[in-house]
């Protein structure tokens, strides 16, 4: 459950293009031997395994077009997505973050608040109306911050 100070929390919202901390905010990285326009470029695409498919998503000029392309073509979707969808967002974040130094900077500023994904509908990535949701994206970007807070102090 979340802490009871307001203080103690970072809010992010995830489809926010103008958030730099979000999945929709365009800041591009290269992964996976392709460059990609935004952590929900990259998410989205790793849905499917079919090649052009991917590359489409890849290459749509929006991060919420990237969305829509996955949701359309659902019935595609890798069979292990939901074990390994954690893990590709995480990265995503990750890489994203490690190629620009200001959203590393920003992300450690955040020091040691909990981070939590406004989303009211999203019981998954989001914190959901109620606040019980899963808050997954923030869990990610806690995650990413921590490793990234050790590599800093390794240095």
């Amino acid at each position: 459950m979340f802490s009871s100070k307001p203080d103690d929390r970072y809010y992010v919202v995830r489809t926010d293009v103008n958030s730099p901390l979000s999945a929709y905010s365009k800041y591009g990285f290269e992964l996976d031997g392709a460059e990609w326009p935004s952590v929900e470029h990259y998410y989205q695409a790793m849905k499917f395994e079919e090649a052009e498919l991917r590359e489409s998503i890849r290459s749509a000029d929006h991060p919420q077009k990237a969305s829509r392309l996955a949701k359309a073509n659902k019935k595609l979707v890798r069979k292990d997505w939901s074990q390994v969808r954690q893990v590709m967002m995480t990265r995503a974040v990750y890489t994203k973050c490690r190629t620009h130094q200001e959203l590393t900077d920003l992300l450690l500023a955040t020091g040691k608040k909990q981070i939590v994904e406004t989303s009211t509908y999203d019981y998954y990535w989001g914190c959901g109306r109620d606040g019980r949701g899963h808050n997954t994206f923030g869990k990610v970007l806690m995650s990413v911050r921590d490793k990234l807070k050790q590599e800093q102090e390794s240095n």
